[in-house]
């Protein structure tokens, strides 16, 4: 089990933080790569560690006693009513953003992402981040910690196997915090426009759904208009290993699984299944040349576990990763976004 910052490591990268330096922290979703969310030039480096381009925004991390009018202005009732029931936890509400809100922040829109972590590491690095700014806002900017439109990390040795450079120079800081609990990124909820008459917009599934949501607001959120903003992690390919991600249903792994099994010839892959129902026990972790993975367990289950067995099986030199589709009930519907992105990469 990894062992947590103590103190005065939290400070350390408390102070990383306020001289413009990188902090890869943990969340309870994935782990974040930090920047001062005040400094255009901090954030700048962000955007330059990843390759992320400068027009897709990231989101502002806050302490729990940190004011919401820090970063964003027209705050609407609905907003707060969201913060109170799911903050600390995985849910980022798009908002008006504050005037003094950098660019680099909401990639040059109106405005800006916020949410509040619940993971003990990230809260205590943001509230000894705000203590060394009295009187002044303190958010950290953080997307996911790897390599822009790749797989999410879950753990630190994940973070440090993306940036051995900045690693290796001092420009990057890590804090351990375990294996993310949730381990697939927030839910992202657009209440930017609730003043305009539109109401929530669902920008991304997560651990939050949209049932829970409604158990706040009276109604599900919509779907995204062609004037939703952009959001962190809404692009069509994403969260996408090396190797090639296919997803397949139960019959064609069945078929292929079977093909194998029989001597005929073919590259190294893996299987990536949750209900073997279909597939003969016989052929389930048994074939020459194919990797097997079963994950147990319900959405929240398989969501924990995913972007680490992407990881595990992009290492493994298959030739590509089969995923049995998953069920279409809207329970899976944040793990079935992550892998349907995952394979548009090789689209």
């Amino acid at each position: 089990m990894s062992r947590l910052p103590n103190a005065e490591e939290i400070a350390a990268a408390a102070r990383q933080l306020a001289d413009g330096g990188l902090v890869a922290f943990p969340t309870e979703t994935v782990y974040g790569l930090g920047a001062d969310a005040a400094d255009p030039a901090a954030v700048g480096r962000i955007y330059a560690a990843k390759g992320r381009p400068s027009n897709h925004p990231v989101i502002v991390h806050i302490a729990p006693e940190a004011q919401l009018s820090d970063w964003a202005r027209d705050i609407p009732q609905v907003a707060r009513d969201l913060a109170e029931a799911f903050w600390p936890g995985p849910l980022t509400l798009i908002l008006k953003r504050a005037d003094d809100v950098p660019d680099a922040v909401s990639g040059g829109q109106d405005s800006v992402g916020v949410r509040c972590p619940s993971h003990p590491v990230a809260q205590a690095l943001l509230r000894e981040f705000a203590r060394l700014r009295p009187g002044q806002r303190a958010g950290v900017a953080g997307p996911s910690a790897n390599r822009y439109g790749k797989v999410s990390p879950t753990r630190a040795e994940h973070v440090r196997s993306e940036f051995p450079a900045q690693l290796e120079d001092g420009t990057l800081l890590v804090l351990e915090g375990g294996a993310s609990d949730v381990g697939i990124e927030s839910t992202i909820l657009d209440v930017s426009r609730v003043q305009e008459g539109v109401g929530p917009v669902l920008l991304r599934p997560g651990h939050i759904t949209p049932e829970q949501i409604a158990s706040v607001t009276g109604s599900l959120p919509a779907r995204p208009d062609a004037q939703a903003p952009r959001a962190s992690g809404t692009l069509k390919a994403h969260y996408a290993p090396l190797t090639p991600v296919r997803l397949c249903d139960s019959g064609t792994l069945a078929a292929l699984l079977a093909e194998r099994a029989a001597g005929a010839a073919g590259p190294a892959l893996a299987v990536l299944v949750h209900d073997p129902s279909g597939i003969a026990p016989a052929l389930r972790g048994n074939v020459p040349g194919i990797a097997w993975r079963h994950v147990t367990g319900g959405p929240d289950a398989y969501a924990r576990q995913l972007y680490a067995l992407l990881r595990e099986l992009d290492a493994g030199g298959h030739q590509a990763i089969l995923v049995q589709r998953l069920s279409e009930d809207s329970s899976w519907d944040a793990v079935r976004d992550r892998l349907g992105r995952a394979a548009a990469a090789f689209e």
